[in-house]
């Protein structure tokens, strides 16, 4: 087999040296995870700039024996997207496919590159009076095509759905170098088996996603905010049954933070004005959106009388301008970005069913005092869809075997409560190679076949993206 320079140097003047990166200094960013916690190595980052270059890519791959990682953003919380094989993988990256096809008002759709970002994707369909729903906090630097293929949450959830919920078509690059050209943007298509579902939340394990067609709505007119403060989760779980209620369709976020929220959102951003003087044991973030005939500051104003004259809710700011509710969602943004200033931790994203979300809060809170009293514990989510994200922190000073050491033990205890609750390792940034074990560990044999059975037809010398969500080494495949 020739030498990696062979391998570089066959790469490079085949794909051109636009589209080729060998020098390790540039492809380091490539090869780091977005926190900076995890850094590898590749034989090469790719940068095709279509559809029909990273088909070029791909045969040239199977040609030197090179298993492919695509790649978007790299704003991944879970490996999918960094290779753990540097002598033997390539990155592939999509960001150089970042045009932006076509914007159908009249369709409410729009076709994108799968390099395009989030926050130009919101921006452009916007001025063409239209709105595209998935909100997420890496927005500015996070792709499209990384969205799809880790099927990507965010604050949006509880009312526009998944970004599978989004997905009208696709256009994909196969193992084999064909391109499935399935960019419909019919709504209703019922002639068989719904194929793009086979490439969401697949993670690049089963075709590079190349396009997509995306479904668009009416751009909201009226925004309303609101943070509350309440007694306990408990009953920040009970609001929304009133508001989900009482609300109906109109409410798209709501946000569960506990006090240390406010200490990590100070570590981001230290000028940030505080919305409440006292602290409370826990805190919503609500918001309504609407347009048309519908009033629907009146419906928000209504719905916080209601519940601050009946006593449930302790305390409120209901967001009097744009600016104001834009520094109330940065307290929940800070918390994320002063969690990843305090160093590595254990980062989870689970879900349970609605009704346990309380329960799973305060049972794994206690677990983490007892058992792990030295460390810190930032839970919180968007739990109108049951999403928890229940972070642990080690102790700061520890050696980086200790905190390994208290990620582990934090990732079991949390992972084996979650099992008495039936609940999901992964509601929203997918499996990757991070939690693949994990993963595994819980598959249900027939699960197990089926997704092997598909890896197997699409794939079957293992080369895209081996050893992410399943175990399959290209090592393990006989050429």
């Amino acid at each position: 087999m020739d030498t990696l320079v062979d391998r570089q140097k066959i790469l490079s003047e085949r794909l051109g040296q636009a589209a080729t990166i060998t020098d390790p200094v540039d492809m380091e960013r490539y090869c780091r995870d977005w926190h900076g916690d995890v850094a590898t190595g590749a034989v090469a980052v790719l940068r095709p700039a279509s559809a029909q270059e990273v088909s070029e890519a791909v045969r040239l791959c199977a040609e030197l024996q090179l298993a492919i990682v695509p790649q978007g953003g790299n704003t991944g919380l879970a490996l999918g997207g960094i290779p753990d094989n540097p002598s033997g993988q390539v990155v592939l990256s999509l960001e150089r496919m970042n045009s932006i096809r076509a914007i159908m008002p009249d369709d409410f759709s729009a076709v994108v590159e799968a390099g395009c970002v989030l926050e130009a994707i919101k921006n452009e369909v916007e001025a063409a009076g239209c709105y595209f729903p998935l909100a997420l906090g890496a927005q500015g630097s996070c792709q499209i095509g990384g969205n799809v293929s880790t099927n990507a949450g965010g604050i949006n959830v509880l009312r526009y759905g998944m970004t599978r919920e989004l997905v009208l078509g696709l256009e994909v690059v196969l193992a084999d170098g064909t391109i499935w050209s399935g960019l419909s943007t019919l709504r209703k298509d019922n002639r068989g088996v719904d194929l793009k579902q086979l490439f969401i939340g697949a993670e690049g394990t089963m075709g590079i996603i190349t396009a997509v067609a995306i479904k668009l709505l009416p751009q909201p007119e009226q925004i309303e905010t609101a943070m509350l403060a309440l007694p306990s989760v408990e009953a920040a779980m009970a609001l929304y049954r009133r508001a989900r209620r009482d609300c109906c369709d109109l409410m798209s976020a709501f946000e569960l933070m506990r006090p240390e929220a406010f200490s990590f959102a100070r570590m981001a951003y230290p000028d940030l004005p505080m919305p409440l003087s006292t602290e409370y044991p826990a805190y919503v973030l609500m918001e309504l959106t609407g347009g048309g005939l519908v009033d629907v500051k009146a419906l928000m104003e209504g719905f916080l009388t209601r519940e601050m004259e009946s006593g449930e809710v302790l305390d409120g700011v209901f967001a009097a301008s744009r600016q104001q509710a834009l520094n109330l969602w940065k307290v929940r943004e800070g918390m994320n970005e002063g969690q990843a200033m305090y160093g590595p931790h254990l980062r989870t994203d689970l879900s349970v069913p609605l009704s346990q979300v309380a329960a799973y809060i305060e049972e794994a809170s206690n677990a983490v005092a007892r058992l792990m009293p030295d460390c810190l514990v930032a839970a919180y989510g968007h739990v109108g869809d049951g999403n928890i994200h229940f972070n642990i922190l080690p102790p700061r000073g520890a050696s980086p075997d200790e905190v390994a050491g208290r990620i582990k033990q934090g990732k079991t205890l949390l992972f084996d409560i979650l099992d008495r609750f039936n609940g999901s390792i992964s509601a929203e940034h997918g499996v990757g190679r991070l939690k693949r074990d994990d993963f595994e560990k819980r598959l249900p044999e027939a699960q197990k076949l089926m997704l092997h059975a598909l890896k197997n037809a699409l794939d079957p010398q293992g080369r895209l993206n081996p050893n992410c969500q399943i175990s399959r080494s290209e090592h393990e495949i006989s050429h």
